[in-house]
């Protein structure tokens, strides 16, 4: 994206990620939402359906749906209907404990959706020790019933030190039930803030993982691993960060963030309740200071073509000042060891 229009931002995000509900029936050591219990200041079922009507008016073109857990939510399934008759392209990331044969049936005939179906382990020792005892079977169980019934969908795995030896197992499961794999990236955000010292990969493991992602270019990220990808991968796509540029967050009760890993109330930019998204997004001072933000630490970095700063949520978890390098990028990375 070039610089100026990154300033100024493009007219309505690209994508979206919205989480419907901080309701969980999991209570994984990395949840980047703290998520559990319902919040009793989630948007109702009309607020919702106001937003998707405001969201599909912008053109946004994709939803990227998380939670908690959307399909704890009851009128869920009538919320992703509603967003495609409107023409929204829905991405929604489910832990799958609660997709059995009848669901899989139901999301078979949804053509504009993606689902991801969270897995941190190739085995049930390591998966279970992050999401809790017993997920690991039940999830193979809901990619059965998806499999089943046709759905396409993605295995997303959050890379962390105890599940970086299986990466390649992890990719192997996901070919056996003809899913992609998707690699996030840990973020000390939520309950991650208190399993960072346990959960974050090591800098060798880090370096590795660059490589190994240099070798396997089918392994979609997103832009979790810009800080750590090559040329030929930010080719791709993979550029800079995209909050408040191309992409930000609402929260289960309409709050506007410039990603979902930064829903701190210091980068509140409004509140859907009470304002106009469209407002939040042209206007919000603190989409404006993510769009003018520069790390001036890496302007002589070799690598800031690649990637001009890495994450700023990262460096505010890390140091509380968005405006720090990427502790994680390879350049820092190296440095510090």
């Amino acid at each position: 994206m070039p610089a100026d229009l990154a300033r100024r931002g493009l007219r309505a995000p690209v994508n979206v990620t919205w989480e419907v509900t901080l309701k969980c029936n999991l209570r994984c050591a990395h949840c980047l939402s703290d998520a559990g219990p319902e919040s009793a200041e989630e948007l109702s079922s009309g607020e919702c359906r106001k937003l998707i009507d405001q969201l599909a008016a912008l053109k946004v073109f994709q939803v990227n749906i998380g939670g908690g857990e959307p399909f704890i939510r009851e009128d869920f399934l009538k919320l992703l209907d509603q967003a495609h008759d409107r023409g929204l392209v829905t991405c929604v990331s489910s832990n799958g404990l609660l997709i059995d044969r009848s669901l899989a049936r139901r999301l078979s005939g949804m053509g504009m959706l993606y689902l991801q179906v969270s897995l941190d382990g190739a085995t049930a020792e390591v998966n279970d020790s992050i999401r809790g005892q017993g997920t690991y079977a039940r999830v193979l169980t809901a990619m059965d019933h998806l499999v089943r019934e046709g759905v396409r969908f993605s295995i997303n795995t959050v890379l962390t030190r105890k599940n970086y030896p299986q990466l390649e197992t992890l990719r192997s499961l996901a070919h056996e039930y003809r899913a992609q794999m998707r690699v996030s990236r840990f973020r000390p955000s939520g309950r991650g803030k208190d399993s960072r010292a346990s959960l974050t990969p090591e800098t060798d493991q880090l370096e590795a993982f660059a490589e190994w992602l240099e070798r396997h270019d089918r392994v979609r990220t997103g832009d979790s691993f810009f800080c750590l990808t090559s040329e030929k991968r930010r080719r791709q796509g993979l550029d800079m960060c995209g909050a408040a540029k191309m992409t930000c967050c609402i929260s289960p009760a309409g709050m506007v963030y410039p990603c979902a890993f930064l829903q701190e109330s210091v980068f509140q930019a409004g509140d859907i309740r009470t304002g106009s998204f469209k407002d939040f997004w042209d206007h919000s001072p603190v989409f404006n200071q993510l769009r003018q933000l520069n790390v001036k630490a890496c302007r002589t970095c070799p690598r800031f073509e690649t990637c001009r700063g890495g994450c700023p949520a990262v460096a505010y978890h890390a140091h509380r000042d968005i405006s720090r390098p990427d502790p994680e990028c390879l350049v820092n990375l190296r440095t510090a060891a």
